[in-house]
């Protein structure tokens, strides 16, 4: 393995896939190591607070985003295969730590925020490629979620490594850009709606006749992957990170 550019790459996994997606995590690892990239995976990692936050309770999220920047303080690059966490970590971790009034845990955000990235924005603008010798030879549509397409603005990124896996056909997703209806806590208190919007997405996913959808939050394709399942429609849900991964 090598560092790139003497940089130390972090793995921040989430919540959520290291309790019910753990194969993303490790999709990520091979994958990085196949680009000749060395990563390490702190221990000490927990929730980045973005559930305490978008609920409204900046308070709770403080302990949070301590532990957060503890673990994660001195590296060059902390790499996350969740838009939203990357989406919390770069944009709601300076919230919560104004909030707590203190300057010290203020100081390290600011250092650790900026180094937070998004899958694809690693991949694309950090290491600079968009092929990375995957093969997934399969009929494929591509969710962009909320914060990855909001918050951070990715852009194209995950689409332009699709593109460049071999055998898969990318076919587009008809009204892409709305939302799937999970939202984290908005699905709980929201649920009729959660679950009409959910619904939509469902509906043009299986117009694609894709056999696989892709994106890069686990959470979105949890939400969108339990009504495709009911709705016994075939398709199967997989993160960006599995395809890439993928030989």
């Amino acid at each position: 393995m090598r560092e790139i550019g003497g940089m130390k790459v972090a793995l921040q996994v989430t919540c959520l896939n290291d309790a019910l997606f753990p194969g993303t995590g490790i999709a990520v690892v091979r994958l990085l190591h196949r680009l000749g990239v060395d990563v390490d995976f702190p221990e000490a990692q927990t929730c980045c607070g973005q559930p305490m936050v978008n609920t409204g309770y900046l308070d709770e999220a403080v302990p949070a985003v301590r532990a957060f920047v503890s673990a994660f303080e001195g590296y060059d690059a902390i790499v996350t295969p969740s838009g939203s966490c990357a989406g919390s970590a770069r944009h709601q971790h300076a919230l919560v730590a104004k909030r707590s009034g203190d300057p010290g845990l203020a100081r390290v955000v600011a250092e650790t925020s900026p180094r937070t990235y998004e899958l694809s924005e690693f991949l694309v603008d950090v290491l600079g490629v968009t092929d990375v010798g995957a093969y997934f030879p399969h009929r494929v549509t591509y969710h962009p979620t909320c914060h990855s397409l909001r918050m951070l603005g990715v852009g194209d990124r995950p689409r332009r490594l699709l593109e460049q896996v071999r055998g898969l056909r990318l076919v587009d997703l008809p009204h892409a850009d709305e939302c799937c209806g999970f939202g984290g806590t908005f699905a709980v208190k929201n649920a009729d709606t959660s679950i009409a919007m959910g619904a939509d997405k469902a509906h043009h996913v299986r117009s694609t006749g894709a056999e696989v959808l892709v994106a890069g939050d686990n959470s979105c394709l949890m939400h969108i992957g339990g009504l495709l399942s009911r709705q016994r429609s075939g398709v199967r849900v997989l993160h960006l990170a599995e395809v890439l991964a993928s030989q």
